[in-house]
């Protein structure tokens, strides 16, 4: 049985399917020694290789252990492998992960502060990420100055940006805030570049503050501060990849690390998990 080069790299966790078939276009894969184009196929028999080096078979299978991270992204990190400017990034704080990489399911703005997904798995990105599925993102925003009602259903009925229509889904005041400052909690489900912030402003709106609270089935836990991250449990990784149409994958080897209810690895390591329940954001 065969299946789409860029579908089994991307399970492999060397990126999303988008970014592999970049690589394909780049001619950074080969199949039994021959470079290869976009739309081969590859099965369990073939060699495959990106920059030279051989892919392993079992790096590949199909009951690959699925691992995913959540991270707090404080300011000032850039949502990259590597900054031209030396800047820190979202994965300078991450654990180390043996035949793998983390994909960080799309980015926050280095202004932008709050919940990122990783996971090893470039398929679950894909899919994460892609319109289609259609997956909510929540964010928390503090603007300055008082926004009209007749602003905010605008926002909500749509506003014609440089790169299309957008809009939020909903838009719900907060209590809190200080001075001329207010809060708002926006819902959007798709993830253009800097798209909350631009529709605030095409109303001449100030954001002063912007904070990414969930994304799809997972809210971001009060408890986790800043620049640390927590793995997901077996639990909620299978109901992440259900919310987009993945089946489960069963893990080899439950010795690697447990994440059974009453444990969790987190920045700190392995921690008892902790019974309260997040307040609603």
């Amino acid at each position: 049985m065969s299946e789409k080069l860029q579908k089994v790299l991307a399970r492999a966790g060397f990126g999303s399917r988008r970014e592999m078939e970049r690589w394909i276009e780049a001619g950074r894969v080969s199949i039994n020694g021959k470079i290869v184009t976009l739309g081969e196929r590859v099965s369990e028999e073939d060699v495959v290789r990106v920059d030279g080096t051989i892919v392993a078979r079992q790096r590949m299978q199909q009951d690959r252990r699925c691992r995913v991270l959540i991270y707090n992204k404080p300011e000032g990190e850039v949502t990259s492998r590597g900054d031209p400017e030396g800047r820190k990034t979202v994965f300078d704080r991450l654990p180390t992960i043996k035949g793998g990489r983390w994909i960080v399911v799309g980015r926050l703005d280095i202004n932008t502060s709050g919940l990122l997904l990783f996971t090893t798995d470039g398929e679950l990105a894909n899919r994460l990420m892609h319109p289609s599925y259609e997956v909510e993102r929540e964010y928390a925003v503090r603007v300055l100055g008082e926004v009209p009602k007749e602003t905010i259903e605008l926002l909500k009925s749509g506003v014609e940006l440089e790169d299309g229509l957008a809009s939020f889904d909903e838009i719900r005041r907060d209590t809190g805030g200080e001075g001329a400052n207010h809060w708002y909690h926006v819902k959007l489900k798709e993830g253009r570049n800097r798209e909350v912030r631009r529709l605030w402003e095409s109303q001449g709106v100030t954001v002063s503050r912007l904070m990414r609270v969930r994304y799809g089935n997972v809210t971001l836990p009060r408890y986790l501060r800043p620049g640390r991250w927590e793995e997901l449990s077996d639990v909620q990784v299978r109901a992440l990849r259900s919310s987009v149409d993945l089946k489960t994958i069963e893990r080899r080897d439950k010795s690697q690390f447990q994440n059974s209810p009453s444990t969790r690895k987190t920045s700190h390591g392995t921690s008892q998990s902790r019974r309260r329940k997040n307040p609603p954001r």
